[in-house]
């Protein structure tokens, strides 16, 4: 398969709506987060308190001075603490670390069906969104947690260095000469783990989008033959995500490999010193002990490597969702239509730009309600991008549109979508069953409804040649394309409201299916106004008058009749069998029969 899709543009390291985004998590889950740094603090305090019992048991044990029992009972509370502190802390990590990803990833979702369909392709391809609402969801959804946890841990060494103060400065002293080695080693780890986890993260992206490309086409890869090239296709990043795999193990190793050689020599020097004070009388033996674990717990500032390793893969993620967030959704008023409205439709000035190339250039159109517009045009002369428009799929770069009167980015959203409906040429359904995919949208029609759009799209018939009928599960219903084309048909006319717009909606159906259910439209569906992009010539036949779109504008409107007289018309209709002249006969007195015999416009 040819890899004739674009591959995004890599995003910056640090999106600039990150740490916002970040924020935002942070404050939905501000209780257990809050609650997680409690039980960690509570650990941390465990873990400086029990040196200094512990050392002082020692020298109550070995002086055999009173309150032995009370010690040891206190060194046993302290531990027991410490073992509920962090299970707590584990338990609420889990917890919020699950919560922030169902917040993050719902917020995603809802920005990303708030968005203009182009918008979304124009960003990020499927695979990649797929990588972002997932993978890089739940490496965000951590970074509450590791702040909070990691925030509490760094009580441990601070509180270990104040522990090794008041035991004694000089032991003290000797630690912190090696303190600045050690920062300039955590420093280090963060510039280079944040730059590979990033393009870490953007190559898994590119990989699922060409995975994701290859499923959608696996028939034409087969029946090409190109599995091994596909295959090939797919894996072709693998070597640079290898190599950034490794370069992520790298930085981190190194860093672990410092911390573990510097932090050893630094709790050795401790314990030098330590044994000399003790051999001067300046120190007893529990003294010793705790400064001994003392140097440990100061020493764990090597330990936030993990945290750190941990925050930057979080950041980076938060980065890539946030990325997907900025793109600009649609803006939506709050204005209702004029009840009993007939449905009229309205452009003033469109102009729709993509990729820096205008699409429709200035077009001005009215389409009465109550009325039915055929869009009529080459391959790219803009027709589905009018579709759009009309229904505000996408909002146009220039210009208004108008339903009764009311610009569409005034309209409140939900009565919008209840008042126009859509059926595309690949519709897309949803749901458990089939019955369920006719009934999705604003509103949840009856069966009866639903069953009467099922019958009017001419799908009833084979419906119910199915096994459970409406209740046949989608996902393994045997559908031809006409079917469900059918099926997108039916589901459009269960929710017909003032505006209803069909994008090549009929193209899978033979031409006897396509008349049946043109009638149906007119006789059997909520009256309203209809705008129909059509690419035959009975289509356009039988509504009440065609726009002719060219290069983006509209180059003439008016009946079917009229416009058929001009050559240039005609070809837009041509097709290979037309060579001939039968074939245009054909053509026209398809046109002809679709008016049926009392004259009357199927």
């Amino acid at each position: 398969m040819a890899d004739s899709r674009r591959t995004p543009d890599p995003p910056p390291p640090a999106y600039p709506g990150t740490g916002r985004l970040l924020a935002g998590a942070l404050r939905h889950s501000a209780g257990r987060t809050s609650a997680g740094f409690v039980c960690g603090a509570g650990s941390a305090g465990v873990a400086i308190a029990l040196p200094a019992v512990l050392g002082h048991t020692l020298d109550l044990l070995l002086d055999d001075a009173p309150g032995q029992r009370g010690a040891v009972t206190l060194c046993v509370l302290l531990i027991v603490a410490g073992v509920v502190f962090d299970t707590l802390e584990t338990l609420l990590g889990g917890v919020t670390g699950a919560r922030t990803a169902a917040w993050l990833r719902r917020r995603g979702v809802d920005h990303l069906l708030t968005l203009a369909p182009h918008r979304a392709a124009a960003r990020c391809t499927p695979g990649d969104l797929v990588t972002r609402l997932t993978g890089n969801v739940a490496e965000a959804s951590t970074a509450p947690t590791t702040a909070a946890n990691g925030l509490a841990a760094l009580c441990v060494p601070l509180g270990g260095l104040v522990a090794l103060a008041l035991i004694d400065l000089r032991l003290l002293a000797v630690f912190l000469a090696g303190v600045p080695l050690l920062l300039w080693l955590l420093r280090v780890f963060v510039r280079g783990s944040s730059d590979s986890v990033s393009h870490y993260q953007r190559v898994q992206a590119e990989i699922a989008t060409r995975l994701v490309e290859a499923l959608g086409g696996a028939r034409s890869v087969a029946a090409a033959g190109g599995s091994r090239r596909e295959l090939d296709r797919i894996l072709a990043p693998l070597p640079e995500l290898s190599a950034q795999g490794r370069r992520m193990w790298q930085v981190y190793g190194r860093a672990m490999a410092g911390t573990g050689v510097l932090v050893p020599l630094l709790t050795t020097a401790v314990l030098a010193m330590g044994g000399t004070r003790l051999a001067q009388g300046e120190l007893s033996v529990g003294e010793l002990l705790a400064a001994s674990r003392y140097a440990v717990l100061a020493a764990g500032l090597g330990a936030a490597v993990g945290a750190l390793d941990s925050l930057v893969r979080s950041r980076a993620a938060a980065g890539r969702i946030a990325e997907l967030l900025a793109v600009p959704a649609l803006c939506s008023g709050d204005r209702d239509l004029p009840p009993g409205g007939p449905g009229r439709l309205e452009l003033r000035g469109v102009t729709v730009v993509r990729g820096g190339t205008p699409v429709l250039r200035g077009v001005d159109l009215v389409v009465p309600g109550g009325s039915t517009m055929a869009v009529v045009g080459h391959s790219g002369a803009g027709k589905s991008v009018l579709a759009a428009v009309a229904g505000r799929l996408t909002d146009a770069d220039a210009g208004t549109v108008l339903l009764d009167g009311v610009p569409l980015t005034e309209i409140e959203p939900e009565l919008l979508r209840r008042e126009v409906g859509y059926a595309f040429e690949r519709p897309a359904l949803f749901g458990d069953t089939i019955g369920e995919g006719i009934g999705f949208g604003p509103y949840a029609p009856s069966a009866v409804e639903i069953e009467a759009a099922a019958e009017a799209a001419g799908a009833d018939t084979f419906i119910r040649l199915l096994p459970a009928g409406y209740a046949e599960p989608l996902g393994t219903a045997p559908l031809s394309g006409g079917e469900l084309q059918r099926l997108g048909l039916a589901r459009a006319f269960a929710h017909a409201g003032r505006l209803l717009v069909l994008d090549d909606a009929t193209s899978s159906l033979d031409s006897v299916t396509e008349l049946r259910v043109g009638r149906a439209l007119v006789r059997d569906v909520r009256a309203g106004t209809r705008l129909l992009v059509a690419h035959r010539a009975s289509s356009a036949a039988r509504a009440d008058r065609v726009v002719w779109l060219a290069g983006g504008r509209v180059r003439a409107i008016g009946t079917h009749e009229l416009l058929w007289e001009d050559p240039d018309y005609r070809a837009v209709f041509a097709n290979p069998a037309a060579a001939n002249p039968d074939a245009v006969g054909r053509t026209s007195g398809e046109r002809v029969d679709a008016t049926g015999p009392d004259g009357d416009r199927a």
